[in-house]
């Protein structure tokens, strides 16, 4: 017989063979795999109370932290505090300097005495000329006095005809032109006084923004003297002299010493069902301690989101970094069908699950529906009933399978 005709024949025996496979196990009820029964736990279906917790682990952290920033940039001079010591409000910690803003402050202390003296030039120039014309207007008063005077007297001696009628013109021409020049220069001192004052209120604008500006910069200045803002311990200062730190970097964090939040973990299952003041109980040295739930970050990083959670009567002898365990209390007891917890929940999210049959030889794949979960029991919400067994042990290399065929090998 021909290669060709061998390779055909050998292929269709194949397909032959996979055809027969599929209508057993269709016929059969699906995939089957047989296990040792040994192997597998087996649980009862009951009847019970279900209590509505979630048991947890968290870690002490101080109530409060102050982050303590470096508000300008240097290089570390001096270190007056160590990393964990108690500290007050307004103690000096670290000092830092920085050749820059040094030279800047330096630089704006110039521009505001420039300013100011450009300021005091104007004034000096606004009080010489209001003194000018002051002094213009007294001549031009003195003169006005005077030819009136004189043109009173003329006009009597032409009255007797001593003096001409052209010397008394003259003298009116003459007082004319005073009282002209009286008026323009009131005009000049207006317009002057007028420009040189606005002149002077934008001087002392700019006077007044560039005095901000040094203060501003004073103030950045003294903040390279960092100083506690709160009082408390200081922690994660690990600062060395001659570091260089730049503008807004970390130079450690404040604690409060004496107060203390539980920091705790949860599963991302169980996002939806946390909220705010949710009361939670933990043992320590022999006594239960109540708390809540006082915020939620509801980031998830690792399949788990955080909580923080404040005790309703802080307890002493707790440390910081200290771990407790605890119990959160989702909703109330209720009386419920249940199936003990295990293992089997990782790979049917609930869905599904292997029923025992009767006489035990084997386990038949059925839907369900699961509902709240503790660390000891399941809800059973739909699709089993009180008495069933079922397989809670873990379905690793069972997940493909419709049927288990239980024996003792």
């Amino acid at each position: 017989m021909p290669w060709s005709k061998k390779l055909g024949a050998g292929a269709g025996g194949v397909i032959v063979l996979l055809l027969a496979w599929w209508i057993v196990d269709t016929i059969t009820g699906g995939r089957s795999l047989t296990v040792n029964s040994q192997r597998v736990t087996v649980s009862e279906v009951t009847v019970g109370t279900f209590e509505d917790f979630v048991p947890l682990r968290g870690r002490l952290v101080p109530k409060s932290t102050v982050y303590l920033d470096a508000i300008e940039g240097g290089r570390v001079d001096k270190i007056l505090i160590e990393d964990g010591a108690l500290i007050e409000a307004g103690e000096p910690i670290v000092v830092l300097s920085n050749t820059n803003l040094q030279l800047e402050v330096l630089g704006r202390d110039a521009a505001v005495t420039e300013q100011l003296n450009n300021m005091r030039t104007i004034e000096l120039q606004l009080e010489q000329n209001r003194l000018s014309h002051r002094k213009n207007l007294v001549e031009i008063d003195y003169q006005i006095k005077r030819l009136n005077r004189s043109i009173e007297r003329q006009k009597e001696m032409a009255a007797k005809n001593l003096v001409s009628q052209s010397t008394i013109d003259e003298l009116e021409d003459e007082l004319e032109y005073y009282i002209n020049n009286r008026d323009v220069t009131l005009d000049s001192q207006d317009t002057d006084a007028r420009m040189q004052e606005q002149q002077l209120r934008q001087l002392r604008a700019a006077g007044e923004q560039l005095e901000a500006s040094l203060t501003l910069a004073r103030n950045n200045l003294d903040d390279l003297n960092v100083k506690a803002p709160v009082a408390g311990k200081l922690s994660g200062f690990t600062v060395e002299i001659g570091q260089s730190i730049e503008r807004g970097g970390r130079l450690g964090q404040i604690d409060d010493p004496n107060s203390y939040k539980l920091n705790v973990q949860i599963d991302e299952f169980y996002l939806g069902r946390v909220d705010l003041q949710q009361r939670a109980t933990a043992e320590h040295e022999g006594r239960n301690l109540e708390m809540q739930i006082s915020k939620i970050y509801p980031q998830v990083n690792g399949g788990q989101f955080e909580v923080d959670m404040v005790f309703d009567n802080e307890p002493l002898g707790l440390r910081r970094g200290q771990t407790l365990q605890l119990r959160l209390t989702l909703g109330d007891n209720t009386n419920a069908t249940l199936i003990p917890n295990g293992s089997f929940y990782q790979e049917t999210g609930g869905n599904w699950i292997f029923v025992v049959a009767p006489d035990g030889a084997e386990a038949i794949k059925r839907a369900v529906r699961l509902g709240r979960r503790n660390t000891n029991f399941i809800e059973v919400l739909d699709g089993l009933q009180p008495g069933e067994r079922v397989i809670t042990s873990p379905y690793t290399g069972y997940v493909g399978m419709d049927r288990l065929n239980l024996g003792t090998n």
